[in-house]
């Protein structure tokens, strides 16, 4: 379906079927995007190996595909993002570090 190789944002449900682990995850790794993801099981550790696999920035299991929390990196992979935002990624992004000494008098070097 040409959807699978869009980057929606908006309130689309899209049901594929698939057939076992193996294609459900050759089939969400095969588009460009990877910002967010979920997975929905009844057995949380095959959730959790499966997530582990889908190449998306953010993944969630039993829920949405969408939190923004300020203290959680939110970015995606491949054409989803060149970064992260919150958190200490926001602070690295945005900042950069710099050393400033002050000598009060004479400076003192051994012999």
């Amino acid at each position: 379906a040409p959807v699978l190789g869009q980057e929606i944002f908006g309130p689309v449900a899209l049901i594929l079927p698939f057939d076992g682990e193996e294609e459900a995850v050759r089939i969400a790794n095969d588009t460009p995007y990877g910002l967010s993801g979920a997975v929905h099981t009844g057995d949380v550790e095959r959730g959790v190996r499966v997530a582990k696999r889908i190449h998306t920035g953010m993944i969630h299991i039993n829920d949405g595909t969408v939190h923004d929390e300020p203290i959680v990196p939110f970015g995606g992979e491949k054409h989803s993002g060149v970064g992260r935002l919150n958190g200490d990624a926001m602070v690295d992004s945005f900042t950069t570090q710099k050393w400033i000494s002050i000598q009060h008098g004479r400076s003192r070097f051994p012999f």
